[in-house]
């Protein structure tokens, strides 16, 4: 029998004490799970952060993570989250090599993903995107035609559509 990995996305709302993260994090590695992206904000209070968890694995471990997570003292909620019940962005920052006949490539790509120019030289721009990861990752293959010289990614970000909280 084959076990079919998916992406999940979680939040988890903890106590700002030392430690949580790495309690956090042995229950997806336990599980098997690979972290995709992790991003840790301050939460509503300053008393508490937000965690929000893209992971891959199957979902009889999602189940157990969940509920491990859900047991540890410093963890005050932790939930799955489907792609139709949140809004999710990314931020990404991009380098790339260029010069004075390719820049103007690279500003048409730019401004089909509404990325913004945030640093130019003569020889490289940086370009700020956000959005979806699948837009990220569009322009991102689109600028390997070029040199990218550095990228950075946050992670997604999720926030619950509506009234309801993440």
């Amino acid at each position: 029998m084959t076990t079919t990995l998916a992406t999940h996305n979680l939040s988890i709302f903890v106590a700002n004490r030392p430690g949580a993260l790495v309690r956090i994090a042995q229950a997806f590695s336990r599980r098997g799970f690979n972290i995709e992206s992790l991003v840790v904000s301050p939460g509503t209070t300053e008393d508490f952060s937000r965690m929000t968890i893209t992971a891959k694995g199957d979902r009889a471990g999602l189940e157990q993570i969940i509920m491990q997570c859900s047991k540890l003292v410093d963890i005050m909620a932790c939930r799955e989250h489907s792609d139709e019940e949140v809004v999710a962005r990314e931020l990404a920052l991009v380098k790339v090599a260029v010069n004075s006949e390719q820049r103007g490539n690279v500003l048409q790509i730019a401004d089909h993903f509404r990325a913004k120019t945030v640093d130019l030289t003569e020889t490289s721009m940086v370009l700020e995107a956000t959005g979806g990861s699948q837009k990220i990752d569009a322009m991102v293959e689109l600028l390997r035609k070029f040199k990218i010289v550095e990228l950075v990614r946050t992670g997604k970000v999720i926030m619950a559509r509506g009234e309801g909280e993440t």
